[in-house]
Parts: C-alpha cells; structure tokens; sequence
C-alpha cells in the first residue's frame, strides 16, 4: 500500500475528485487502482472563500511494485508526495509469563488511568484501578448537582470520577505529542472501538464531545474486566506504603484506602489528575520527589460561535465538513509573561469545575455537534514557581496549590458565595469599570454569573497582561475584544501545579515501584497526550515486572 499526500481540492468537490486525483497524481489508469482510503484530512483556510480540503490517502494498485521503484530512482514527478503507507500497528513490549503473578494498580481512572489499566489488561496483568470518584453515570448525576442546584460532592464532579475531567470537555483527541512508537493511533483506535466516530481515525483535529465520552468510558471499562481487570470507584488512596531495603533505596510496597484497607502491590501507575491537591501533600509528606511547575491563570472568555466562524471561514462559514470555527492565540506581553487561549471549545459552554468547597473554577465542554450559541476559551497567563512565593513563602513543591485556591477562593467570594461565578462585558474590563448588565453574548456558565469588576479576581500582573492581550488578540480575530463578550472567573485548573519527577524507566525519582503519570504527575496536558502517557507507564510497570519475574525464578 501506498501514501499519496498533499492532495488538494475543492472544499465542495464531488465523490469523483478524489478518484480523479489519485489517478493523476500516480499517473495510473481506474483499472488500476484497486482501492483507497482516507488516512487525514485537514483544511487550508488561509484564502478566504477559496478553502480547501488536503489530504493524505493510503491506495492500493497493481502497479505498486512499478510506482516503488520510481520513488527509489528519485523520480520527482513522485518524491513530493508518495511513500510507503506507514506500518502505525501498536506492538506490546512484554507478556507475562505463564502461571501467577503479582497485579500492579492504578490510582485515577482518567485518561491516563483509563489505558494504563487498559494496556496492562490487554498484556496479560490484571490490574486493579482505585479511583476515587464514581462510576462515570453517577459522577454525570452528581457534576449536574452542582451545575442546577449548587450542591458540591467533593469526591465526585468535573475533576473526581470515571474518565477523568476529560470527560466533561471538548474532547479534543490531538496534541503535539512525538508519536514514533503510534501511540496516539492505539488510543485513537481504542476510542473508535469503543463508540468514538470513525472519523477521528484522519479529520485534523478530531474531537468527540461529552455524552459520547460517557459511553465510551463504559465500553472500555468492560474491556478492562472482561480481561481480568478490576476496578473499584469510591476507593480513595490515603497513604502510601514505603519501605527501606539495606542500601538505602525505598520502595513502595502498596496504598491504604480512606476505609483503611490495605492493599499490597510492588508496581503502582500513580495516575492523579492534576487536581488531587490532598493526595499531593500526602505523597509530600511520605517523602516522595515532587517539585513545583509553571502553569497558567485566567478568565474564560465568550463569543457569538458566528463571529468566530466568519472571522475564520469567511462566506464558507457554517461548510459541514468544516464545522464550527476553532481558534489558537497567543501575544508576548512588555511585561515578558505569554497570554494564549487554552482549551477552546467550538459551540459549547462554560463549565463549573470546582472540586473543593467555597472555591470557583471554570472550564469549557462541548457536544459532538457544537452546535450551541457560543464560542469559549480560556484566556489565559503563563506564571512561574517564582509568583508562587506570595502565597507560600516556604518554597514548598506545594506551593503553587495556595496559589489556586487563594484565587478560587476570591472567585467565589466575588460570585456571591453560592458558586455563581464572577463576570464582566470585554469592553467594561478594558476601561477598567463594572459591568452592571449584559449585552448580546448570554454567559453559559451555571449556575450562574454575578457581573462586577474582575480586576480582583487574578494577580495584577495578570490582569494587565490580560488586557494588553486582548486588543493584540482582536487584530486576529476582528471583533474578539467585542463590548459584550463575557469574562467569566477563573481558570487555575489548567494543567497540575506539581510535576511527581520520574526517571529514564519511568519510577520516581527517589521512590522504586511508583509509575507517576498523566497530567497529575506533570507529564501531559489534555485527553490524548494523557492517554498517550497512560500506555507509556503501562510499559514502564511491564518492563519491571517481567524483570523481577526473571529475577525471581533466577
């Protein structure tokens, strides 16, 4: 099989182009070709009106062997756009050896959770996942409580429960990931399997949206335990056994759970999520190598999906194959720090994403269509371990947390102490005055929004950064410093605020048997990138059990 690449056409081109395309561009006859399919297809939107579609096709045809050999004479009409069709085949890097073997476990059941648990399953090893939360039909229930009545459960919302804060996103499945070993394509495939639309398998910039997420979770799920997996929700891990051996090396030995069961196991995929603040300072506490990281604060912001859709498409917009208009930004601010958009959703909503009580924190979600009234994303402030010092002066790994919640505390204050959140009009921020009342754009968070002033509700450096950013940003994309889009606050959840250090084989640093991963542990940011490092720590625990497996039949 062959990849034919850069193929262009035609935003409306018939059913016939492609065929006409493959023909032309491999200078073969219809007789010839024996068959193709679609392996990506994205969009040119730069010529407004013009767009186009690009695509990359994998074709059968009987002159295979003929059309190869030209490609290794060097034959230009063939160098710019054929090769070999790519082997992305997943391949498992261990199997167990027959007979019993010690089960490893999984804290988390996210992204990352959710392929570790799964590819230790598929390998034979029989994992058992511990996540805090409930099932991900229960979880809905209770994230909806929160949503409509105001009733937050601390182990069960957007970030606590089955399929991770993902759940409760865009579900956007792209990143910008190496992925030489196709594990972005194992995730993807698994997906598909699981209910995903076929799609996601060559669109650009696939994504999948809420309530598919859902079923999705369950079918993996019972993959998991039809292979010998077990899963428990509601087990939260509140301590970690460590034991020393006589070198000095420490190792972990098992967890004890909130109902203070013990649970003995050597291999541990400590896949948290990056809101699991208390289980943090528990691993802090029992000496675990942890360290501070960057991350990002902000506002969420709305638009009119139209607006976007017409900055970006022009009089293409509304095109079903292009759907609705996304959009990534970023301005370097005089003051040194980066203002971007994070997490844009397409026609979706402002999510409330606390996890602790008297705190607000916004997020944004969309369905598989995208089909609702506006755009959102969050606006967002690069800040560094050194801002931290402010709201922990002791320089702790830890640091950053106090810094979330300061802010999330201020959000709730400032929305009336009821989880409303705070807002404010774009154009009432920029000249520094309260919004009394809205405009066109009707915020999607609820609860609900309180307008007020915002120049409160983030550090005053990222305040100013924020407003210098916008009018840089409306220069992009015209009218997205509109009078009446929303600012809603705030956005701290972005990534985690601490990175559990691993070594070259995966453990931490200084504690042997402990497999940190996923956006908790510092290393990804986002559905796919997390699953991806979910499948990698599943080959780190792998590795070290069939070795200590040799070991002890030596």
């Amino acid at each position: 099989m062959l990849r034919l690449n850069n193929l262009k056409l035609p935003l409306d081109h018939d059913d016939s182009a492609l065929q006409g395309a493959i023909l032309a561009g491999l200078g073969i006859t219809a007789e010839e070709l024996t068959g193709y399919t679609i392996a990506r297809r994205s969009y040119d939107a730069r010529k407004r009106g013009a767009i186009s579609l690009i695509y990359a096709l994998d074709v059968d045809t009987t002159r295979e062997a003929d059309l190869l050999q030209r490609l290794q004479a060097g034959d230009p009409a063939l160098g710019r756009t054929l090769a070999p069709t790519p082997d992305t085949t997943y391949r498992f890097v261990a199997r167990p050896a027959p007979g019993p073997a010690p089960r490893p476990l999984v804290i988390g059941m996210g992204p990352c959770g959710l392929f570790a648990g799964l590819i230790l399953a598929q390998m034979g090893l029989r994992p058992i996942i511990l996540e805090r939360g409930k099932n991900v039909r229960e979880r809905t229930v209770d994230t909806f409580g929160l949503w409509r009545r105001k009733i937050l459960n601390p182990e069960s919302n957007v970030q606590f429960g089955e399929g991770g804060a993902g759940t409760f996103s865009d579900g956007k499945l792209y990143s910008q990931i190496s992925d030489k070993r196709h594990y972005g394509r194992k995730v993807l495939t698994e997906f598909v399997k699981a209910g995903a639309p076929g799609e996601i398998l060559y669109v650009s910039k696939p994504h999948i949206g809420t309530f598919r997420l859902v079923s999705m979770v369950e079918n993996m799920r019972a993959d998991i335990e039809a292979l010998g997996g077990e899963i428990r929700f509601s087990h939260r891990v509140d301590d970690v056994l460590v034991e020393m051996d006589s070198s000095g090396t420490r190792h972990l030995r098992g967890v004890i759970l909130a109902n203070g069961e013990e649970i003995r196991a050597d291999h541990v995929v400590m896949a948290l999520g990056h809101s699991a603040r208390d289980t943090f300072f528990m691993l802090h506490e029992r000496g675990v190598f942890l360290e501070a990281k960057p991350f990002s604060v902000g506002f969420r912001i709305e638009h009119p999906q139209s607006l976007i859709d017409r900055a970006r498409f022009g009089p293409q917009a509304g095109h079903p194959l292009l759907g609705a208009a996304d959009y990534k930004l970023v301005h370097h601010c005089r003051s040194g720090r980066s203002v971007y958009s994070f997490c844009m959703c397409p026609g979706g909503t402002v999510v409330a994403a606390a996890s602790e009580a008297g705190r607000v924190v916004t997020n944004g979600m969309s369905q598989y269509s995208r089909n609702e009234r506006n755009a959102n994303a969050a606006i967002v402030v690069g800040i560094t371990p050194e801002d931290y010092a402010e709201f922990d002066p002791s320089g702790s790994p830890l640091a950053g947390i106090a810094l979330q919640r300061h802010w999330e505390e201020q959000a709730f204050r400032l929305g009336g102490e009821s989880y409303d959140a705070p807002g404010q009009l774009v154009g009432d921020f920029l000249r520094k005055r309260a919004s009394t009342g809205f405009g066109t754009v009707q915020p999607s968070y609820t609860p609900g929004v309180i307008l007020g002033d915002l120049s409160t509700a983030l550090p005053r450096y990222a305040i100013d950064a924020i407003r210098e950013a916008l009018p840089a940003f409306d220069k992009q994309i015209k009218g997205f410093a509109m009078e009446d889009a929303i600012l809603t606050g705030v956005e701290t959840r972005t990534s985690s605020p601490v990175r559990m250090t691993r070594g070259v084989d995966g453990q931490s640093l200084n504690t042997r048997g402990l497999f940190p991963a996923g956006e908790g542990a510092g290393y990804a940011g986002g559905i796919l990138s997390a699953a991806v490092d979910g499948i990698r720590a599943a080959e780190a625990v792998a590795m070290e059990m069939v070795a200590a497996g040799q070991a002890r039949a030596m």
